[in-house]
């Protein structure tokens, strides 16, 4: 699959992303042997109540519409996490709006919640293999009257057929979704996502552009409202020193320059939740050694998106398998024995 990569660098940064996802669902449906969710008993790990195959998910935003959802389980990642879907259908923000920054291998996207509605990805659900743990990232309408409302339809139908549910509330490209993050907002968010979720593990999604203070206040209510996990980070709106002539788009900066900031929300939140709450570390992860020290910072599983782009659709399957190594010689008999011993 390394052929397509210079093609694919070639064309605009989202018809590129267009045309990958529809090679991997083709793939997924039999014309080309990608190998299959990568299984290794030191790799197995139980967060939320859910068993994961292996630690090394796919973020939420590659695979918006779950129209490939066969097809990365089959590149090795041990869990999926489509979308995020809104309760309607909307067209995002105007074009163009994903912007590779080749010198720094990063991303900036302004997508804006760009999908088909959450009703229209549930049949695409239904008919899928589901080789390791499905999520479902869900998100409000732009122009939704009451937000909070659209989080709640949004949880009460992904937790029908999902292994558990995000909220996320913190993407940049939707004005005023941050605000969600804090105070009484917060709380309301959690309890209507919390009474809608039934059974289903419910996980929430977090900015990396936080003061300490929110920081602390976002892990009480995690707690008080009996969120399963929380998902360290999204993109930043900050800008690091970067070198591509598309540093100055806005939106969201994800890739290797998140790297340093990613790390260190990591740790935030391991101190503000005490260890009491799963942690899943993403940003900048692009390699085995960086999944391993996330992990020994406090991190139960770990996300890629950026990293694929410049590494290439194998890394899920490199991770994981130099994760297995790495736990072996350093004498841990799985991934859960790793966490947070750094």
């Amino acid at each position: 699959m390394a052929f397509y990569h210079p093609l694919l660098f070639a064309i605009d940064a989202e018809r590129a992303h267009r045309l990958t996802i529809r090679l991997i669902s083709a793939w997924s449906g039999g014309t080309a042997p990608l190998g299959g969710v990568v299984r290794d008993p030191r790799l197995e790990t139980r967060v939320a109540g859910i068993s994961f195959p292996n630690p090394i998910g796919l973020a939420a935003g590659v695979d918006k519409d779950g129209e490939a959802i066969d097809g990365f389980f089959a590149l090795g990642f041990g869990s999926v996490e489509i979308g995020t879907l809104t309760p309607l259908p909307q067209p995002g923000n105007p074009k163009p709006r994903l912007f590779r920054l080749t010198e720094d291998r990063a991303v900036i996207n302004r997508m804006g919640f760009n999908n088909g509605g959450i009703e229209a990805a549930l049949p695409r659900i239904d008919r899928s293999g589901r080789a390791g743990v499905l999520a479902i990232n869900v998100g409000a309408n732009k122009d939704a009257t009451d937000r909070i409302a659209d989080y709640a339809t949004g949880v009460r139908l992904a937790a029908k057929v999902a292994d558990y549910v995000t909220i996320n509330i913190s993407s940049p490209n939707t004005p005023g979704l941050r605000d969600l993050q804090r105070g009484d907002a917060l709380n309301e968010l959690l309890a209507g996502a919390d009474e809608a979720r039934g059974l289903t593990p419910l996980f929430l999604k977090v900015a990396p552009d936080l003061e300490l203070a929110d920081i602390d206040a976002i892990a009480a209510a995690a707690i008080a409202h009996r969120i399963d996990a929380l998902i360290v980070s999204n993109t930043t709106i900050s800008r690091p020193a970067l070198q591509s002539r598309h540093a100055g788009e806005s939106g969201g900066l994800s890739g290797a320059p998140l790297k340093g900031l990613a790390r260190q929300r990591l740790a935030d939140f391991r101190a503000a939740t005490g260890g009491t709450l799963p942690l899943i570390s993403v940003g900048g992860i692009d390699g085995a050694e960086e999944a391993y020290a996330r992990i020994r910072a406090g991190a139960s599983l770990v996300q890629l998106y950026t990293a694929l782009v410049y590494e290439g659709p194998g890394l899920a399957r490199r991770v994981a398998r130099g994760l297995a190594t790495l736990l072996e010689r350093d004498g841990f008999a799985d991934v859960a024995a790793a966490v947070g011993s750094g």
